[in-house]
């Protein structure tokens, strides 16, 4: 469990002590922005995989049982954290790197990013804490709980960058849309617009998630089907 958390702990510092801080200007002015972004990706992947690694490593200490109706409620959660992730990574949008100059875009929102400017990381949010919550061992909540926690803190450190970077045109932006899913819609700042999603990315999500289901128990080693 240690080495578990001595993971997690350095994949969290990574991201909240380099890209959500300060230092990121200064290695970017020292660097470049492209060879910056090239050894963050590095670094980052090798945290992930040492995450992974060590989850799967670690003992089983049951913390809880999860009652059945949570652990299918488990499902839905996952099934909306794919509707968000997917189009997010198939749409334009400015708070994905090295998409900014859509800020000057016209139809810089559209889309889901009408729903979320961050529908990947919710997406991610959302898929944790389903795991989080049908998951009942330490292991889980110390790999889980820290990919949730990096998740909704990189909303605030893209918005924070973005916002220092780019004034007037992010503020635009930000006021046409939201972080927190659906918020712009209900505050009546935006709409809903099922059609500019797109078909065939809504498709993709479900399609991806009926393939993650199929296989999970192969490549997870853990049954989710009742």
């Amino acid at each position: 469990m240690r080495g578990l958390i001595v993971a997690a702990a350095f994949f969290l510092l990574i991201h909240f002590g380099i890209a959500g801080s300060r230092l990121r200007d200064v290695l970017v002015a020292r660097l470049g922005e492209k060879t910056f972004r090239g050894l963050f990706a590095l670094l980052s992947a090798a945290g992930l995989a040492w995450l992974i690694f060590a989850y799967r490593r670690a003992p089983l200490e049951t913390l809880w049982l999860a009652p059945r109706p949570l652990a299918h409620s488990a499902f839905g959660l996952v099934l909306l954290a794919f509707l968000l992730a997917v189009p997010g990574l198939l749409t334009p949008n400015p708070t994905a790197a090295g998409r900014e100059p859509r800020l000057e875009s016209s139809d810089a929102v559209q889309g889901i990013v009408r729903v979320t400017r961050h529908p990947f990381l919710w997406g991610t949010a959302l898929w944790a804490l389903a795991h989080l919550l049908a998951n009942g061992d330490l292991a889980s909540v110390v790999f889980f709980g820290s990919l949730l926690l990096l998740a909704l803190a990189g909303t605030f450190s893209i918005d924070a960058k973005r916002r220092r970077h780019f004034g007037a045109s992010w503020n635009a932006f930000e006021r046409a849309t939201s972080s927190v899913p659906f918020g712009a819609i209900a505050a009546g700042r935006n709409r809903l617009a099922i059609g500019e999603i797109g078909a065939w990315r809504l498709l993709a999500a479900l399609a991806a998630y009926a393939v993650v289901l199929a296989f999970h128990a192969t490549w997870f080693g853990v049954n989710p089907l009742p």
